[in-house]
């Protein structure tokens, strides 16, 4: 009796940490486009929300190494692969690509990552790819590109731009997704994000000191209060409550539930920052949330 119930307290814990977890992922773009109405841009604006994210990510890749080996070359050449590619420049692409495109197009595109990570296992790998999940992707994909066409058509090139720094963005994470399985089984996620992202604040650092001079770093007081909030809010808190769900109800589920990310972020765009909310959008974002359920659906299941 009182292992059912520690277990149905695991779920029911487990889906909450989901969700308040996709949810503040979801917010980060609220918050990036919020702070470029105040004239920043994305090489100051990723600086600020690194150089606040460094200490939590240092202190989580301290406490994960604790009593644990130190990390070989090959180890360190790995972290540091990844945390060029999963974290700084996905990041930095992301940042930039939302100067020009919707909040809501953004994380349309950003969800399409999954897809992406089996195509790359298919080019580089040569892993099989069932047939529902070439359906899965082929819904996905008409939903992003319907909303891209909407947006192509209102606003032009901007948008045309804006979303292949975002798909770009995607294919540098699922780079990271797909070289990471063998770092993670050898260092653990918790030790590989801390070390990995701690790399990245570190590259855009150093980024803006090379290219920006000092004085660029004087911007407008709520860009440091936004950055604050998008470096504990929707970076380094997410991740752990991510991890600690993954931890109870798996990783499946965990991926399911994040599918709350694009409604949310559809809805915090339209609350804060008075983005449109149209008959195409809504569409899009059925189509690409429905397409990515049978996608992951399909990953379960034995081969056909």
């Amino acid at each position: 009796m009182k292992y059912a119930q520690s277990a149905t307290k695991n779920v029911a814990s487990g889906l909450l940490f989901a969700v308040i977890g996709a949810i503040a992922f979801s917010g980060k773009a609220i918050i990036v486009k919020l702070a470029y109405r105040h004239g920043v841009d994305a090489v100051t604006l990723i600086m600020y929300r690194m150089l606040f994210a460094l200490p939590l990510f240092a202190a989580m890749a301290w406490w994960a190494s604790r009593g644990q080996p130190p990390l070989k070359r090959r180890d360190w050449l790995g972290v540091l692969g990844l945390g060029f590619s999963g974290y700084y420049l996905a990041s930095f692409l992301d940042f930039a690509g939302l100067a020009f495109i919707t909040a809501s197009l953004e994380r349309l595109i950003l969800y399409l990552t999954p897809t992406l990570v089996l195509l790359l296992g298919l080019v580089l790998f040569g892993r099989r790819v069932q047939r529902k999940q070439l359906w899965g992707m082929a819904i996905s994909y008409a939903g992003a590109l319907l909303v891209f066409g909407r947006e192509v058509t209102l606003a032009g090139s901007e948008v045309a731009w804006g979303s292949l720094l975002v798909f770009i963005s995607a294919i540098s994470y699922a780079l990271y997704l797909t070289y990471s399985g063998e770092l993670v089984q050898r260092l653990g996620s918790l030790r590989l994000v801390g070390l990995a992202t701690s790399v990245a604040c570190l590259l855009c650092i150093l980024q803006f000191v090379l290219l920006r001079p000092l004085a660029a770093a004087e911007v407008a007081m709520p860009v440091i209060w936004l950055s604050l909030l998008n470096a504990i809010a929707c970076t380094a808190v997410p991740v752990l409550l991510v991890m600690m769900a993954i931890e109870r109800i798996g990783a499946g589920l965990t991926a399911q539930v994040g599918m709350v990310g694009p409604m949310s972020t559809i809805l915090m765009g339209v609350w804060l920052l008075g983005e449109p909310f149209t008959l195409w959008i809504a569409a899009g974002t059925v189509l690409v949330v429905a397409g990515i359920f049978v996608f992951s659906r399909a990953a379960r299941l034995p081969p056909d």
